[in-house]
């Protein structure tokens, strides 16, 4: 029922019912009393209705005004559940009234609506598929194919890089048993000079001689001092060499990053050679007859001249050799050996064989008086930079020194 009911009114006549009706058409008086009983009943039956409707009205608005309560009470109940810190679910609180919004059903209907036609369509598309499958075989051939070549490269990468690394390995233990080798070949052949003459007693410490008695790559001496940044220089020393082709290399100056930044050397049938900083010159220098010889070897950075030495006498001179190039500080100084790495890698074909003495470095340019003077042993000058001194010089791989006075044996001839 509604919340209001409409009141049902009967119009009443204007004037009540009197005994004496008009003349000529009034009604006759058993009329009139039927027509008044007639309405009063009508009157009670439209009052009648509109009490109960009134009670029905009454009824529900207790009903709504109820529910009402209950529907601000669950309110507040939710959002006490809500805040609630032990975070304790939500009941429904209002009775007859679902929790779910009519919304989220709808919804849910749809999305399972979707998915059942998301179904009938993968179902239809199962034989198209299938047909399409083999006609796409070929393709599918080639992929696997390349799959099976790329899964070959990667093994024959795998391989080559297993075989890098077990060379390396191999090559590094090699390495290090030849260091062990020379290290104990120094030992013995230091014993053996001590029981042979002694005790090494060089007095003056410039009085000795590094001997090289075969052809290796790992018999060498080693300068315990190395170059400052030189602009020019001049390299000194007394050698012999039992050699019948092929010097070798005297010495070699590596530094970082540059392997020949100073090399002397002469190799198979090829004359002397200067390098610097790998830029050559060839020396015209014969020192290939059994006998010491004093070789001095000369240069400057401006325009790149240098100057050769035998025996206190010029030999050559030329000039553009690593022209307004500096000489690199902080390298290796090594006596018989070719540097292919800083300190090392050394190849036998390019060894020294033979004696070196009197091994000094200047940072000037000597005058041809005084290399002669060191020459003819009337000059005992030693070099600014470098010097030959005992202390300076270490033997390695077998390499032996000796005592040894160079203007002495001289004289003794």
């Amino acid at each position: 029922p509604g919340l209001f009911s409409r009141f049902l009114c009967t119009p009443l006549p204007a004037e009540c019912p009197s005994g004496s009706p008009p003349a000529g058409d009034s009604p006759a008086p058993g009329e009139d009393l039927l027509f008044l009983h007639t309405t009063a009943e009508q009157l009670r039956q439209t009052a009648l209705q509109q009490r109960d409707q009134i009670l029905s009205d009454q009824e529900t608005i207790r009903e709504l005004t109820g529910k009402l309560s209950q529907c601000e009470s669950g309110l507040e109940l939710s959002f006490q559940d809500s805040a609630s810190p032990w975070g304790g679910s939500r009941q429904d609180t209002m009775g007859d009234l679902p929790w779910d919004p009519p919304v989220m059903v709808q919804e849910l209907e749809e999305a399972v609506r979707l998915l059942k036609d998301r179904i009938d369509k993968i179902e239809q598309e199962l034989p198209a598929r299938a047909n399409t499958s083999t006609a796409s075989s070929p393709v599918l051939t080639r992929d696997v194919l390349h799959t099976k070549m790329e899964e070959l490269e990667e093994q024959v990468l795998s391989k080559i890089l297993s075989l890098e690394k077990e060379r390396s390995s191999t090559a590094s233990s090699r390495d290090q048993q030849q260091h062990e080798v020379e290290k104990e070949l120094s030992v013995l052949q230091s014993r053996v000079a001590e029981l042979e003459q002694g005790a090494p007693d060089y007095s003056p410490p410039d009085a000795f001689k590094v001997t090289i008695p075969v052809r290796t790559n790992y018999m060498y001496a080693r300068m315990k001092k190395s170059l400052p940044e030189l602009y020019a220089f001049t390299i000194c020393m007394w050698l012999k060499t039992k050699a019948s082709s092929g010097l070798g290399t005297p010495f070699s100056y590596s530094v970082p990053g540059q392997a020949n930044e100073i090399v002397l050397m002469e190799w198979g049938q090829n004359p002397m050679e200067l390098l610097i900083s790998d830029k050559v010159a060839q020396l015209p220098l014969n020192l290939k007859d059994g006998t010491w010889h004093h070789i001095c070897i000369a240069w400057t950075t401006r325009d790149g001249m240098w100057w050769a030495y035998e025996d206190g006498e010029p030999r050559g001179s030329s000039e553009n050799l690593a022209a307004w190039h500096p000489i690199k500080p902080h390298g290796v100084i090594v006596l018989g050996q070719e540097q292919d790495t800083l300190g090392g890698r050394f190849d036998a074909t390019q060894a020294f064989v033979g004696e070196i003495a009197q091994f000094n470095i200047w940072d000037h340019v000597l005058t041809p008086t005084e290399v002669l003077g060191l020459a003819n042993c009337t000059s005992h000058l030693q070099g600014n930079v470098i010097q030959w001194d005992d202390k300076l010089v270490e033997v390695l791989g077998g390499a032996t020194k000796w005592s040894f006075e160079m203007c002495e044996e001289r004289m003794k001839a």
